[in-house]
């Protein structure tokens, strides 16, 4: 590991809070610049421009406290210091076997003149953009806080096209809109689609990650970093002047957040780019989070998986053993004076099937929902003690499916389904945990599907932020592996909790089981979601006309089976599920070989082509193996891509393997038409490849030996 630090401290500026000649700070490339000042009433305010365009124009900063001044006017700067820093990082896995992290820093020292209470303010420069946080020292001047709101503006240079889904405090579950940043309120009501829990803020509301497209051709891209102890922040939008505010979660009283000396804040991240390869191939979030926290990280692998999932997705089985009871107390049921329902897929017959498949096919592990007793009025009650994630069901033997998962080379994957009773969940942690211990699971699922309990908590609020840390702390003294389904969107934080294996927090596969999803979805997500860390968007259905999964079900996939197979390198994710059901894949091995073949842990990725809300090409290679894999997607336009393979090594012969779109295919009523081939390449080949609408294609490039 290679590290360089340079600093130098200003001399101590002026004791006035009138305007200050402003802090400048680069990027190490000199493509990104940031400029710091103060206005003439003592605000703070920064500047951001990519290659002397404006990126974001002049925009304050600072907070507003619950009973207490402002924390926006008459400060003065007392010192100024600049860094430089460059390291390589080694991740535990991930898009490539090491991370540079290089950037120039500004670090501005605040006292508000009429309070004397201090606020530093951090600004870390990279070649693909900017981060920045609110630092607050120990001082007697400012102990315990509360937050009101966070007044941090990002003020656009014009009306961009954005891709965005609208702000809400309890979900990420919606499909992308695209428009022009002065469109969104009249977007709003028809974007804001049904949720299980839903709490939409603001007409002119959004989430980060926010993409964004500039008419001269610049990509901006705003998010945050390293969330902790601290609420989810959202961009609410001035639409006449084009100026996004940072807007917190509330908690139930509606407090922003609860903070003491010293502290600060997650980073504030804006990327930038002339080209959208940069966006994707950028690790500025991860670098912004601490180091692995973890002395002992051999325990986590990627994790390539099946499960008894989509037939209860797609309506054909249940997690619930019984309708016979309308009501569950878990301290009470019998449940072997109930009559089993005969759909419930958590059941030993069902999951041996599912164990012999992954080892027959290579799979690391069984993911089985529904296992544990009090499915049948789970959902949407705001039942506190709704789990104990620890009893089965009488038909799971949990004992004895362990053991035969275990003889076969297999693991069982746990599921934690919360009901969103966070309290409830940590009551029964350290049991659940150990009883994973017991038995052999070394990675859980865990889910928050409904409101909140403690009731008028959100998802995104400082207290379920908490939790969910928490959870993963607590599973790391276990050694287990956490997969969380509706928890607070990534920011970089499996970097230094690497047992974060796995998020949803975004609309996932299953929703091509409930209604439809645009085709463009796929290729925004790479540039939103997946930018604060990996994403179990379960791809891999197979069987894209869904009647023939369950004859009650008539919605179809938004997407050929071939871009069913690209997802697994465009949505890259060390947790990758193989989500449709054995007897589909049996229908299709030639094109289910890919999905046993492509990796989950990689060596280095390259970013061939893309822009978003139309295409995305990625390259990676194996991190145990010189071989490639190629995926793309596309939207519903399609898309013909002119690949140069002059990422593989030179004087080396190969042999590529393409799946590809059928030349008839389209993902409205052609679906599965797919081709095979194969033929030999080097560092010189150009391939021509061509998407369906809605299409995509995979390809496996393996060393000629």
């Amino acid at each position: 590991m290679k590290q360089l630090v340079i600093a130098l401290s200003m001399a101590a500026l002026p004791s006035i809070f009138a305007p200050v000649r402003a802090q400048e700070q680069t990027s190490p490339d000199g493509k990104v610049s940031l400029s710091f000042s103060l206005t003439k009433e003592g605000t703070p305010s920064y500047k951001v421009s990519y290659n002397n365009k404006p990126v974001i124009k002049e925009s304050t900063l600072g907070f507003l406290l619950k009973k207490s001044e402002p924390l926006t006017k008459q400060f003065k700067v007392i010192d100024a210091q600049k860094t430089t820093f460059k390291e390589t990082w080694k991740p535990v896995w991930g898009e490539e076997s090491q991370i540079l992290n290089h950037y120039n820093e500004l670090l501005v020292a605040l006292e508000q003149t009429s309070t004397h209470r201090k606020m530093n303010l951090r600004f870390r420069v990279y070649n693909e953009g900017v981060g920045f946080r609110y630092e607050f020292p120990q001082q007697k001047e400012l102990t315990y806080f509360v937050i009101e709101e966070e007044l941090s503006q990002f003020a656009m240079a014009g009306d961009h096209t954005a891709w965005w889904i609208p702000g809400d405090y309890d979900t990420q579950e919606y499909d992308y809109t695209q428009s022009k940043l002065s469109q969104i309120r009249s977007l709003m009501s028809q974007a804001v689609i049904k949720n299980v829990c839903q709490t939409p803020f603001s007409p002119t509301g959004v989430q980060t990650a926010l993409m964004m497209k500039t008419q001269d051709g610049l990509y901006i891209n705003l998010h945050e970093a390293a969330l902790v102890n601290y609420a989810c922040m959202h961009l609410d939008l001035d639409d006449k002047n084009l100026v996004f505010q940072s807007h917190l979660t509330p908690d139930a009283k509606g407090d922003k957040g609860h903070l003491y000396t010293p502290c600060h804040t997650p980073w504030r991240t804006i990327m930038v780019s002339d080209d959208a390869r940069n966006i994707l191939a950028s690790r500025l979030i991860l670098n912004l989070n601490e180091p692995c926290a973890l002395s002992d990280t051999s325990w986590i692998k990627p994790v390539k998986y099946i499960g008894v999932w989509w037939e209860m997705i797609s309506g054909k089985s249940s997690w619930a053993y019984t309708n016979d009871l309308p009501t569950v107390d878990l301290d009470k049921v019998d449940y072997t004076k109930t009559r089993p329902n005969g759909t419930h897929a958590a059941n030993n017959q069902k999951v041996r099937r599912y164990i012999d498949f992954a080892a027959q096919h290579g799979f690391d592990q069984v993911l089985v929902e529904g296992w544990n007793i009090g499915w049948e009025d789970w959902f949407d009650n705001s039942k506190d003690y709704v789990f104990d994630f620890m009893t089965p069901y009488p038909d799971f033997d949990l004992k004895g499916l362990n053991e035969y998962a275990h003889s076969k080379g297999v693991k069982l994957m746990m599921h934690h389904e919360t009901s969103a009773s966070l309290r409830n969940y940590e009551r029964h942690m350290e049991k659940a945990y150990q009883l994973m211990n017991d038995y052999g699971y070394n990675s859980v699922k865990s889910g928050y599907v409904g409101c909140i309990i403690p009731r008028g908590e959100y998802h995104y609020g400082q207290w379920a932020v908490n939790h969910y840390l928490y959870a993963i702390k607590e599973a790391a003294k276990h050694k287990i592996m956490v997969n969380a389904h509706e928890a607070v969107r990534p920011t970089g934080l499996c970097r230094t909790y690497p047992n974060l294996i796995g998020n949803e927090s975004a609309r996932g596969t299953e929703y091509e089981a409930l209604e439809t999803v645009k085709p463009f979805h796929t290729t925004i997500l790479p540039f939103t979601r997946l930018q604060g860390g990996p994403m179990d968007y379960t791809p891999g259905i197979v069987e894209t006309n869904l009647v023939n999964t369950n004859p009650e079900n008539h919605h179809t996939l938004s997407s050929t089976l071939a871009k069913q197979l690209g997802l697994y390198v465009t949505m890259y994710s060390p947790l990758q599920m193989a989500a449709d059901l054995p007897e589909n894949y049996e229908k299709f091995l030639d094109a289910f070989e890919f999905i046993k073949k492509v990796p989950v842990d990689w060596q280095k990725s390259v970013y061939l082509e893309a822009e978003p809300g139309q295409y995305i090409t990625i390259a990676r290679k194996d991190k145990h193996s010189n071989n490639w894999y190629v995926g793309n997607t596309s939207n519903e336009n399609g898309h013909t891509s002119v690949l140069s393979l002059d990422f593989l090594d030179k004087g080396k012969e190969y042999e590529a393997t393409i799946y590809a779109d059928a030349p008839d295919a389209n993902y409205q009523g052609n679906a599965q038409a797919y081709t095979i081939k194969k033929q030999k390449v080097n560092a010189k080949t150009k391939l021509t490849l061509k998407a369906a609408r809605g299409g995509g294609y995979a390809i496996e490039i393996v060393e000629k030996k």
